[in-house]
């Protein structure tokens, strides 16, 4: 594994251990050329995975990018970052257990609504607004008030004053 800080092309292994969900192992690295020290996570792929964007565009699948789109959406929101890495995995487990190599992107953003309104509705309001283009105030009015009336019990939690 090459070092991020001097781009040695060794490293040594210092610890390795399987994350908290099993999903993945975590291993501790050291540089021998600069003493620099980093962590890698090694995850399982079971198959590629290509991703068909509209107008039959296709691009291979890239994990970072779910979770980078939760982050955005959850920023300054009450979930940790273990929560996001659980639900990505959890998304990728099950388009992987879908058994196609090339999978819509429509599907892998209902994946990841469905993922956000477990953990945050107001996480999940801000990823639907981009997902579902919302173009003006009514659009997001009318996206709200289905879910007002699809989900009562998940209600936006507000932060006393």
């Amino acid at each position: 594994m090459r070092c991020p800080f001097c781009g040695n092309e060794d490293s040594q292994v210092k610890d390795s251990r399987p994350t908290d969900d099993y999903s993945a192992i975590r291993r501790r690295r050291a540089c021998p050329g600069c003493g620099g020290r980093f962590t890698t996570f090694e995850r399982i792929q079971l198959r590629d995975i290509t991703v068909l964007k509209s107008g039959a565009k296709r691009e291979p699948f890239e994990r970072e990018k779910i979770a980078r789109s939760m982050q955005i959406a959850l920023s300054k929101r009450p979930v940790d970052s273990d929560q996001i890495d659980k639900a990505v995995s959890g998304i990728v487990r099950q388009l992987e257990s879908l058994g196609d190599q090339e999978i819509p992107a429509s599907k892998i953003g209902s994946l990841v609504m469905n993922a956000l309104i477990e953990l945050d509705i107001v996480g999940y309001i801000r990823y639907a607004s981009v997902y579902k283009d919302f173009r003006k105030p009514e659009d997001f009015n009318a996206f709200v008030e289905e879910l007002k009336s699809l989900h009562p019990g998940k209600q936006p939690k507000i932060a006393a004053e």
